[in-house]
């Protein structure tokens, strides 16, 4: 009897084994290698598991997924597009494709799957910044300003919300907003972002009404960019003297921006 109630004692107190998890699987694999960055890891888990004779919209949306993340915009929107016409609509697809819509330049296609993206309850700051940049281009500047002020209520401290809000004073001649905003954008980001630096000087240039000065060890290309972008600013504001000098030194700097810099003067001096 006491052996008994020993026994069943051990048995009482002897710890559970704990429940085996299964391995993740490769597709699940694929997306953590996907969100972190890792995009090769991906690609190859995801030809894996297609090899191993995986399919379906879960294999599908990886493979948007992975064109997004490396660039290929116009795979992307057309995986993207399948995948919102088999009512796979889960996620940040609707932004994701109308990003890629917007980075290929068909605003007409953005428009419709950046405003559903943030009809969202969850809308993320990239949905509303594409909003705010799809306005800009199409000259709807109270739009533009909703959009970046809906981005910044959800990130702050986005160096290209602010940038892309510069570009949109900049559009309006606003130089002391842009500014502002662009001087925001650079800080954010530690003055090593090349285009928010140049977006910086051109707003500062106009501002005070002068042409930028070459850097050190600039080339003729990029030194000729930025006096055509500047002489753009200054038609914009109607500074013909200053649009016509800049586009002058701009033909002079660069053999590669000659003939843009040519087409800028020859439309200055048309309209005289």
């Amino acid at each position: 009897m006491i052996a008994a109630l020993v026994a069943i004692a051990a048995a009482v107190a002897e710890p559970s084994t704990p429940a085996v998890q299964a391995p993740p699987s490769r597709l699940e694999e694929a997306s953590r290698a996907l969100e972190a960055g890792r995009l090769e890891q991906a690609r190859l888990m995801i030809l894996q598991a297609v090899a191993s004779g995986q399919k379906g919209a879960a294999i599908d949306r990886l493979t948007a997924d992975l064109a997004f993340a490396s660039g290929k915009d116009a795979q992307a929107l057309a995986g993207y597009e399948q995948l919102i016409a088999s009512g796979e609509t889960r996620g940040p697809i609707f932004e994701r494709a109308g990003i890629a819509a917007l980075r290929l330049g068909d605003e007409q296609k953005a428009l419709p799957l950046i405003s559903k993206a943030i009809e969202a309850p969850n809308a993320s700051w990239r949905a509303w910044n594409a909003r705010g940049v799809i306005a800009d281009r199409q000259r709807d500047f109270a739009a533009a300003d909703d959009a970046y002020r809906h981005a910044l209520s959800l990130s702050p401290d986005r160096a290209e919300i602010a940038n892309n809000r510069g570009w949109s004073q900049l559009l309006r001649g606003n130089w002391s907003d842009a500014v502002q905003d662009f001087e925001r954008a650079a800080a954010t980001m530690g003055g090593s972002n090349m285009r928010v630096a140049n977006n910086l000087e051109l707003a500062r240039a106009a501002l005070a009404s002068e042409l930028p000065q070459r850097r050190r060890n600039e080339t003729d290309s990029d030194w000729a960019a930025r006096l055509n972008d500047a002489g753009v600013a200054a038609s914009i504001m109607g500074d013909q003297k200053r649009a016509v000098a800049a586009f002058t030194q701009a033909l002079e700097a660069s053999e590669q921006w000659y003939v843009r810099a040519a087409n800028n003067l020859e439309g200055m001096t048309a309209s005289r």
